[in-house]
Parts: structure tokens; sequence; C-alpha cells
């Protein structure tokens, strides 16, 4: 890891610890449906005292403002199979008080309301994309974004959209021969309750707009090989549960490690488990298979330096 990405990381750390103060960058937050009707939640940096709202299972510190005038990178956020665009609360607004625009998008027909499409995987790059041309050409505060820096963030089924997106090209036939080998893992009992009724060849989904990816867990990750991800030339951080239930290794995240073309940014995480890089839940009795952490992991602590690495990445990349 490089000396830049250290002394970025720390400095978000310190800076998670200080006291909200109202003359202090926040997060402003705005929560909006698109003419086609993604529903979509963005933050920004602002200025006020924040307030403790609840968001789905998490809660977040925000104030109500006006987005910025000036111009800043945006982050898009893609989340895994059954979420919304609440998922990553906390790192986007970690991202927006350290001067991000971030938008989040519920994936649809792959969320907890409606879990129909879960497995038309091919869907999710082209919602990202919608995401991304709505923000620029749609969002009423579209003028504090500069179209030039724009990365991406992507958990579990969302890490393999971001993937997808900055060039990757999976070969799907290789399910087949993972779940005949694999029938327990959580994507095979997926395409068994949700078939999947054809399998062509990949198109072209790579989006040039997006110049880093921030990749945790990525979903089908054993269906890239180095030709599937020989596109994908844009820095990438990459994250690793070591006590990964849902996508245990080395058939995910150390298979799409080992395919990169370019070394990424890579980082394990001892004791996590798959749902640890969620935030803290709000009320972990709503949700205990989601809200419930690895073996040792303490997820709080984990997200301090998860959304440090993360901000301190996409400054050292799109940011100033």
């Amino acid at each position: 890891m490089s000396l830049r990405f250290v002394l970025a990381a720390l400095c978000a750390i310190s800076a998670s610890f200080l006291p909200a103060r109202a003359d202090e960058s926040q997060a402003g937050f705005e929560r909006l449906t698109t003419d086609d009707g993604l529903e979509v939640g963005v933050w920004y940096r602002a200025s006020g005292t924040p307030s403790h709202r609840r968001l789905g299972l998490f809660a977040q510190d925000v104030v109500t403002a006006n987005p910025p005038t000036d111009r800043h990178p945006l982050v898009v956020l893609s989340h895994g199979t059954g979420g919304d665009f609440s998922s990553h609360v906390d790192t986007a607004v970690a991202l927006a008080r350290a001067g991000f625009v971030v938008a989040a998008l519920t994936h649809p027909g792959d969320n907890w309301r409606d879990a129909s499409r879960a497995t038309e995987v091919e869907e999710r790059p082209v919602a990202l994309g919608r995401l991304v041309t709505w923000m620029l050409a749609e969002w009423p505060g579209r003028a504090a974004i500069d179209p030039e820096r724009i990365g991406a963030f992507g958990f579990s089924a969302g890490g393999f959209t971001v993937l997808a997106a900055a060039g990757g090209r999976p070969d799907l036939t290789r399910l087949a021969d993972h779940c005949a080998a694999h029938p327990t893992f959580f994507d095979c009992g997926l395409l068994r309750s949700h078939p999947q009724t054809s399998i062509e060849p990949w198109p072209q989904m790579r989006d040039v707009r997006i110049k880093a990816i921030v990749v945790a867990a990525p979903a089908l990750g054993f269906a890239f090989d180095r030709a599937g991800l020989a596109a994908v030339r844009v820095p990438v951080q990459l994250w690793r549960a070591e006590a990964d239930e849902i996508l245990p290794s080395p058939f995910y995240a150390d298979a799409v490690r080992a395919a990169l073309p370019v070394a990424p940014d890579f980082h394990a995480v001892p004791g996590a488990g798959h749902f640890d890089f969620l935030p803290p839940c709000a009320d972990p009795s709503l949700a205990p298979p989601l809200c419930a952490s690895g073996p040792g992991s303490d997820r709080a602590a984990f997200h301090v330096d998860f959304d440090a690495q993360v901000v301190a990445f996409f400054r050292a990349t799109i940011g100033p």
C-alpha cells in the first residue's frame, strides 16, 4: 500500500472521532425517484448541525441543505442482492464529508421488496449506467459534479456490477460446473429459486465514465478469468472477508484478484463475515442474519477503517 493511501486513511480516521459541530463539513442527503422509476439516495458535503436519522436498517447523521455549487467527484454505489440504496449509508456519508457527491440506487428487481430478477445480473450494470446518466443530466444539483472524475463502489452482487461496468466480461457458462461442485453455496441456491432461462455471451458493458472502482466481496468472482478482466484498466480497491460464509474463499474475491491485469489495492479483513461490509444496524433484532458480525469481528470498529480506506482510495484516484 502506498504512503499516500496510508496518510489519507489516517487523516480520515482521525476526523471520524471529532465531535460534530455546525461549522464542520457534514453530509447533506436527498431521497429521490427518477423519471424512469429508479429509487436514489444522494449525499454531498454541506454545513450545519447534523441530526441522527433512521434509514432502513441503518442510521445516519445528516443535515438538510442544498447541494454545493463548485465541482466535486461523483461516486455511485451498487448494493448486494436483496439490499437497497441505503445499504452503505455510512460509506456514503464518509465520502460526502470528504467532498464527494455520492449517489446510490435501488436495483430494480433485485432488492428487499422485489427479488424477481435477482439472477438477471446483466441488468445491473445497465441500471448503474442509468444512475450515472441521471446524476449528470437530470439531478437538480448536477452542476456540482465533475463528469471527468467518477468512481463506483459495489458490494457482493454490487461488486460484480462495478467490475462489469469497468469492462469486466464474465463467462456465465461456468455457473453449471461451479454449482455442481458447490450446490450449497448461496449463489447456487439463488439460481435454483430464480432459474436463469438462458446464458448468452456477455455483451460489452464498459462505462468509460467510471475511472476507479471499489469492490467488496464480489459475487460470481469465479466467472472472471484473465481474458474476462483484461479490459479493466482503472484502479481497483478489492476487499475480502476472511470468514465470509456467503461467498467463501477462494472462489470470489481471490479469483478476481488473480485475474485482474493490474494488481489491486487489496484488503483481507480478519474475522469478518460477508455482511460485515454492511453498516452496523440501528436495531439488530430486525434482521439478525444481516446484522450479526463474523467471529471476532467488531463491525463498528471495522467500518471506521473501511470507510477511511475507501475515502483514501477515491481521493488518490479521482479526488482533488
